[in-house]
């Protein structure tokens, strides 16, 4: 494995040079260091660089680079310093000790004369403590972390993981994104971590990433169960062992058919973050109402009825752990809700008005096509595209384009002004008669502005 400073973006491959020539010549050592490593050993685009300078004061750092940089100064008490209109960070090697809870209950004390295995221990898994001189051309690799990233394997750096509770939820993700194996000793180092008050913000991040970017969310979820960490995530702890119709379901249990559906997303990401967030979350909380509805009938078969819609509330209490998000919480759960819409809608062969209708539930019908999309492809061994082989997904996409409301639920065409316009003075009334007309505009009555205003005036407008 070699790092290739051409996956760099030129920007970034030209500054990084010139900060390790300039510290070197200041008298220091600048290595790029964490994420970046790893990605350009594997191969892969690097979009950010991150920087350990050793043998250079904070001042002194400073001073050299401040003579041919903009440099952002918030963190230099910390020692970490970042260069304007560039993603590179740069940051002196420190000694943390543990204070207090939670990844902030720490003292931290900069040393540009640490030892570079010592300033590596600190950091959590071996494949994320390598350095690189871009001078030397050279891997700095104390804790064999380049070996860790060929042989596939998630290691933990020292007992100091455990400082730093976050380090566990960042193991779910990296071992989603990289299709990594965690080694014993670390499943086990996790499973003496608590959360510790972490603040939501900093949980979602790592629930993020593992939507975003992760290639196998199944195995992501399965680092959380292993290390114990599920039953801080008891919506998702439910579903551990929640059977299902072997019938429908040859994939096993709830946990199972969700970490499958899961992994069919990932496969199928558009690359939009925001898109990609909403519906991968409406994904993992799809079927969070089977637990409480799955019953056992005389003839063998096991039923969820209604499990869709008793899914919002648990959806709704995991995600406000998380996350404060309005969009998040607005968006999510009626994808939950309505997930088995298609299928439903296109048995009882539903007109154009009951689409249109879904529409305004959803808010994006084509986020509900990639939630059923999944759901269907998590079933492995089971009919391929779900119990109508796919047809009822591919109605139901033709459908809504061709009524214009895939991307976008309609929108009442009669408006307060229209009113306003045809001399009536603003009231309570507003709102019931644009409701009335609204109905009419889902039922298909009218299609336009003008067919608005006629329906109006022939159908609700009070005589006077």
């Amino acid at each position: 494995m070699k790092v290739d400073l051409a996956n760099l973006p030129d920007d970034l491959r030209a500054a990084a040079l010139d900060v390790a020539r300039r510290v070197r010549t200041a008298g220091g050592r600048a290595l790029l260091v964490g994420g970046s490593v790893r990605d350009l050993l594997c191969g892969k685009r690097v979009k950010d660089v991150d920087i350990e300078v050793f043998g250079l004061a904070p001042g002194d750092l400073k001073r050299v680079l401040g003579e041919a940089y903009a440099l952002d100064l918030v963190g230099l008490s910390f020692g970490v310093l970042k260069i304007q209109h560039l993603d590179i960070d740069i940051s002196l090697p420190r000694r943390e000790s543990k204070r207090g809870l939670g990844h902030k209950g720490f003292d931290i004390e900069s040393d540009p004369f640490l030892p570079i295995p010592d300033a590596a221990s600190r950091r959590d898994f071996t494949v994320n403590a390598m350095y690189y001189d871009p001078l030397a051309d050279e891997l700095i690799d104390p804790h064999g972390g380049a070996r860790d990233l060929a042989d596939g394997t998630l290691r933990h750096v020292s007992d100091k993981f455990r400082e730093d509770p976050l380090r566990v939820l960042r193991g779910m993700q990296f071992v989603a994104r990289f299709g990594l194996e965690p080694a014993p000793e670390t499943v086990e180092i996790c499973r003496t971590v608590t959360p510790e008050g972490l603040p939501p913000e900093r949980l979602f991040e790592e629930w993020a990433k593992l939507l975003v970017k992760g290639v196998y969310i199944g195995r992501g979820l399965a680092f959380l169960r292993d290390t114990g960490w599920v039953k801080y995530y008891p919506e998702l702890r439910r579903l551990i062992g929640c059977r299902q119709d072997p019938k429908w379901h040859p994939e096993g249990d709830v946990w199972n058919h969700t970490c499958c559906a899961l992994d069919a997303f990932a496969r199928s990401r558009t690359g939009e973050r925001d898109e990609d967030l909403i519906v991968g979350l409406a994904v993992l909380c799809h079927d969070f109402g089977k637990p409480a509805t799955t019953t056992f009938d005389p003839d063998g078969h096991i039923r969820s009825r209604g499990h869709d819609t008793a899914g919002v509330k648990p959806t709704l209490s995991f995600l406000r752990r998380l996350t404060n998000e309005e969009r998040i919480l607005r968006d999510v759960p009626p994808l939950v809700e309505q997930h088995m819409q298609p299928f439903s809608l296109w048995r009882a062969k539903a007109g154009d008005a009951a689409i249109r209708r879904l529409s305004l539930k959803v808010g994006r019908i084509d986020r509900l096509l990639r939630v059923a999309h999944a759901d269907d492809e998590g079933r492995p061994g089971a009919l391929p595209g779900g119990t109508s082989g796919g047809k009822d997904l591919e109605w139901l996409a033709a459908a809504a384009e061709r009524l214009r409301v895939a991307a976008a639920a309609p929108k009442p065409l009669l408006m307060g002004r229209d009113l306003i316009a045809l001399g009536y003075r603003p009231s309570p009334q507003f709102g019931k008669w644009i409701d009335a007309c609204f109905e009419a505009q889902l039922d298909g009555v009218f299609s336009d502005h003008d067919g608005a205003l006629a329906y109006f005036k022939a159908h609700v407008a009070p005589r006077r």
